[in-house]
């Protein structure tokens, strides 16, 4: 019953103050910055406990916006549709395609990983995050060069899959390949041509490490941006070739909990069991009582518990107690086995 996260952690204070201010700083000043970020997010998951742990993606704008940076083919951000007012996906603006899009740099994830790998402590089991296509595509604008979105995503399928496996070549031994995107509209679209699309896109490192993926409705301001709902996922998304699949389920009250049975015939379930949406600081005796829940469905081998999204949305002082509580709930329950 491993314990981790999904990827994203809250940036510290002076991380967002420095964003909006990087004019004033030389290039060392910037590097350091980002090595103090990267500590700060390793710190905290270490002092909680987690058996894995990522670097927080303190250097990416969201968990996927700072990899347009390194696309070749698109215009600059045109103006979101809508800037004021309550926080929703329809203030993030959209990329125009212009030509072919390529990544002659890859997308920052090796750059990334190197840090973790350097700053980590020795020993420690570590995760890298990669957003896959579908989801990347989401943000890009098809017109004359690309006919629509699943031609975007055709054209980002050999970028996320270069990426992957620069990482495993680099050593990285697991990855989780969010594509929430997927999960969003498997409601509208066919289930089974995301997996196609996924199975295409980590086909190279497939055995090489452990592939995993996230499945949430949108966390983007703490909102949902879909139906909250699994089943239209399924029978389709029993045949990701990932050995662990990640659902968000603490936000949901644990709606269709018995879906981890089957799939845990299959591979390890990751359980959100923090709802990261929530300033509730969930106790031990509360993810206590979710581990058992979930051991009624799944046998522990195949758990891991984890917040039911990237924490980047949520508060330091709280991403950092409520950790902490789901280590201690999940240890609760080690002792008793």
């Amino acid at each position: 019953m491993r314990t981790t996260v999904i990827g994203s952690y809250p940036f510290p204070g002076w991380l967002e103050f420095a964003a909006g201010h990087l004019d004033q700083f030389g290039a060392d000043d910037l590097a350091e910055m980002l090595d103090d970020a990267v500590l700060a997010a390793i710190h905290d998951q270490v002092a909680a406990g987690l058996d894995v742990i990522t670097d927080g993606e303190q250097t990416r704008l969201d968990f996927n916006l700072s990899f347009y940076g390194f696309l070749e083919g698109i215009a600059m951000e045109a103006k979101p549709p809508r800037r004021f007012g309550p926080p929703a996906h329809d203030q993030r603006g959209k990329h125009a395609i212009t030509s072919e899009l390529q990544a002659p740099r890859g997308l920052g994830c090796l750059e990334e990983w190197r840090r973790l790998q350097r700053l980590a402590p020795k020993g420690q089991a570590l995760k890298m995050s990669v957003p896959g296509p579908y989801t990347l595509s989401g943000r890009l604008l098809p017109g004359a060069v690309y006919k629509d979105r699943w031609a975007v995503t055709e054209a980002l399928v050999p970028l996320v899959r270069a990426e992957l496996e620069a990482l495993v070549a680099a050593g990285c031994q697991e990855i989780c390949v969010d594509e929430p995107s997927m999960s969003c509209y498997a409601y509208r679209e066919d289930p089974a041509r995301f997996v196609d699309i996924f199975a295409r896109t980590v086909e190279p490192v497939r055995g090489k490490c452990r592939l995993a993926t996230h499945l949430c409705f949108g966390n983007y301001k703490a909102r949902a941006v879909a139906p909250r709902h699994y089943a239209p996922m399924f029978p389709a998304f029993y045949d990701l070739p990932v050995d662990e699949i990640h659902l968000e389920m603490a936000s949901r009250e644990f709606a269709e909990i018995d879906a981890i049975g089957k799939l845990a015939e299959r591979m390890d379930v990751a359980v959100g069991v923090i709802d990261v949406k929530s300033y509730y600081i969930e106790t031990p005796a509360d993810i206590a009582d979710r581990v058992r829940l979930c051991l009624r469905y799944a046998p522990p081998e195949r758990l891991t518990f984890a917040p039911d999204c990237g924490l980047s949305q949520t508060a330091r002082w709280a991403a950092r107690k409520k950790l902490a509580n789901m280590v201690a709930g999940v240890n609760l329950v080690r002792e008793t086995l």
